[in-house]
């Protein structure tokens, strides 16, 4: 007998995605939109104009207590030693003992004794487990309060995230929400909570994946579907998942669990630069990471002729038929108007390289390029 699979969870703004004829689909176990009509549509809206998108099933976790800053000082290959002013963020892998990517996060420095970290969906029950883990080992003085709805902690607010990307972002958001008008002139990777006459305390972060300026936004969860109308009313495209992975690629911005996971060291996902290994600094994986080394590359693909995308797992080899790596994620760019893809090569492959991509059984000319591929307004 076949296992039925296991049941999608919802955001909080579920019942917009279903008033909008959203076509949903599962994103790492979420029923999340895919796209509203015309993916290619929502994507050049974004480059062009403003976009936003349901983020909730991302896990905003608030780590509070006088330990905090020591303890994810010993979790982060990034140093969170960096964020002194509050507001300010940062980029960071956090990894096992053996080098292995365990997530890619985002860190906001909020206070003395609080910090906010956003952790992939796919990623987030391990996560928690494992940052607890740690905090027992130390016997440090902070408590991890979950901020998603399905894993909220006692006492805390839901959170549900909308992300508004693009050029005319900023503008609109400040339109729809007077409040944000306090984000107006922040730079990237900075957040600032306001406060909203109706919706209580925001958290506005110039944060996000796509290669666009634009904002992210941490909401109360009870109160997102009239933030989601707001925006939408205030001329702000409604963008499915299928728009925010091609807007990513383009971008050159790495995916967890498709361009580096467990079993890959931040140096072969060409994430060396957020690791810092010259502070003296000790973090878990630390050793590993200088142990291991840097075994590969990671390299943007534009591939020539058909425009046909390779899988993830696809093989690259060099002109003389030499299997030297293999892609990552792919997709067809709407903005360039070819396929394009990020893979892991051997190292000395040089940029402008031609190489060949397995592409169900046929081998399409490409060649090797500096990401990202479209530099969009951020």
């Amino acid at each position: 007998m076949t296992k039925a699979p296991p049941p999608w969870q919802s955001t909080p703004l579920h019942a917009q995605h279903l008033l909008l004829r959203a076509r949903m689909g599962d994103v790492d176990g979420w029923k999340l939109p895919l796209a509203y009509g015309s993916q290619i549509e929502e994507h050049h809206a974004v480059r062009k104009d403003a976009g936003m998108f349901d983020l909730s099933h991302l896990c905003v976790a608030d780590l509070l207590g006088p330990d905090a800053r020591m303890l994810l000082g010993g979790l982060l290959a990034n140093d969170v030693g960096k964020l002194k002013t509050p507001g300010k963020a940062l980029y960071s892998c956090m990894l096992d003992t053996s080098a292995g990517v365990i997530d890619d996060l985002v860190v906001y420095y909020l206070g003395p004794q609080h910090y906010r970290a956003v952790l992939n969906a796919c990623t987030a029950v391990g996560d928690l487990a494992w940052i607890r883990a740690r905090i027992h080992e130390a016997r440090a003085e902070v408590t991890v309060a979950p901020r998603r709805p399905d894993c909220v902690a006692a006492g805390a607010e839901p959170l549900a995230v909308i992300s508004v990307q693009g050029p005319r972002a900023r503008e609109k958001v400040i339109r729809a929400i007077p409040a944000a008008r306090h984000a107006e002139t922040l730079k990237p990777f900075n957040s600032v909570l306001v406060r909203d006459e109706e919706a209580g305390e925001l958290m506005v972060a110039t944060t996000g994946k796509t290669g666009e300026d634009g904002f992210e936004l941490m909401v109360p969860a009870r109160l997102a579907g009239r933030i989601w109308d707001q925006l939408h009313a205030a001329g702000i495209v409604a963008a499915g998942h299928d728009a925010w992975d091609t807007l990513r690629l383009e971008a050159g911005v790495h995916r967890h669990g498709h361009d580096m996971d467990v079993h890959t060291s931040p140096l072969d996902a060409g994430l060396g630069w957020s690791v810092d290994l010259d502070s003296g600094r000790d973090f878990v994986g630390r050793a590993a990471v200088r142990a291991r080394g840097q075994t590969q590359q990671f390299v943007g693909l534009a591939l020539e002729g058909s425009g046909a995308v390779p899988p993830a797992h696809s093989t690259v080899t060099s002109e003389a038929g030499a299997m030297i790596g293999r892609v990552t994620s792919a997709t067809y760019s709407p903005t360039l108007g070819f396929a394009i893809a990020l893979a892991r090569v051997a190292p000395g492959v040089g940029i402008g390289a031609h190489v060949e991509v397995e592409v169900y059984r046929n081998r399409i000319a490409a060649k090797v390029v500096r990401t990202p591929f479209v530099r969009g307004a951020s």
